[in-house]
């Protein structure tokens, strides 16, 4: 049995959590709504079990597991961390991990209200975050590329969700993106998976960061696209002065890579309209608003 045929239940959790960590089993255990490639459930009040469901290898657990702890000293937004290591088992053969409860409410249910706030916040993350990797950082074959060797994802989601009439300028702003200069400065740490699902909101602002799984060594543009992902109309231009440390072409890269992520979320969306497996119907109006900030911004 896989365990992704595995029905994971408070039940499972506790009972893995009796076997491995008999100290933690008497916390209070509640399912926390979303996941992907790992679901989450909330235990007691300062801890979280994450769960590796749907990712084929225990790969990004046991990266977060090396660099969070070595990450989050330095920076500025509660980010989660690893407290406790869950190993596969018979009960269940998949890794898991204790990790620090970050609260706050997804941003992808919720609206950012602080704009200003929020951009300061978030360039402060991200130069907090983006110091130079050491050697044996990971690197990415999923993320991280320069928008170029990214086309036939871009295509994909292109020719499946975007308007007509939205076609002409969401092009220009990809083949701008493809033709900007590579980044040519050190590997730097970068989160890589920057959407409106990983990261928490708190009193209308930017409150933590979380699923690090996607992590690695490269261009920060990767992040950069968040200016228009996750912060409100009119904020970019903020975001990136506050920043200060991303040339012209990084932004290009940037402003591509958004649009590429803002067609991930409008797919995901059709998908879960649709009824189709991992699709998620509220990532559609989501993924639009962050469309129409990349074309406007």
């Amino acid at each position: 049995m896989t365990a992704s045929e595995i029905v994971i239940t408070a039940d499972l959790v506790r009972d893995l959590l009796q076997e491995q960590h008999p100290d933690l089993a008497g916390l209070a255990i509640h399912e926390v709504a979303g996941g992907w490639g790992n679901q989450m459930w909330r235990l007691g009040d300062e801890l979280a079990v994450r769960m590796q469901r749907m990712d084929p290898t225990p790969e990004l657990q046991l990266k977060e597991r090396r660099w969070l702890p070595v990450l989050a000293p330095r920076l500025p937004l509660p980010v989660p961390t690893p407290v406790r290591f869950g190993e596969p088992s018979a009960r269940f053969p998949k890794h898991w991990t204790v990790m620090t409860w970050v609260p706050g409410e997804p941003l992808d249910h919720c609206s950012i209200s602080r704009g200003s706030h929020a951009a300061d916040t978030l360039a402060g993350f991200l130069r907090a975050l983006h110091g130079r990797a050491p050697a044996d950082a990971p690197v990415s074959s999923d993320f991280g590329a320069h928008p170029k060797k990214c086309t036939d994802g871009f295509d994909h989601f292109f020719h499946a969700v975007v308007p007509d009439r939205l076609a002409d300028d969401v092009r220009a702003v990809w083949e701008d993106a493809v033709t900007a200069p590579e980044w040519e400065g050190p590997p730097l740490w970068v989160h890589g998976d920057l959407h409106p699902a990983n990261v928490v909101v708190s009193d209308g602002t930017l409150s933590g960061i979380v699923d690090f799984g996607a992590m690695f060594a490269g261009d920060p543009a990767w992040d950069l696209a968040a200016a228009w992902v996750l912060l409100p109309a009119g904020t970019a231009v903020r975001f990136f002065d506050t920043y200060g440390k991303a040339d012209e072409a990084a932004i290009r890269r940037a402003r591509g890579l958004a649009a590429m992520k803002s067609l991930f979320l409008m797919l995901m969306g059709q998908n879960g309209d649709r009824g189709l497996p991992g699709g998620k119907p509220h990532w559609g109006p989501v993924g639009r608003a962050a469309l129409d900030r990349v074309l406007r911004d």
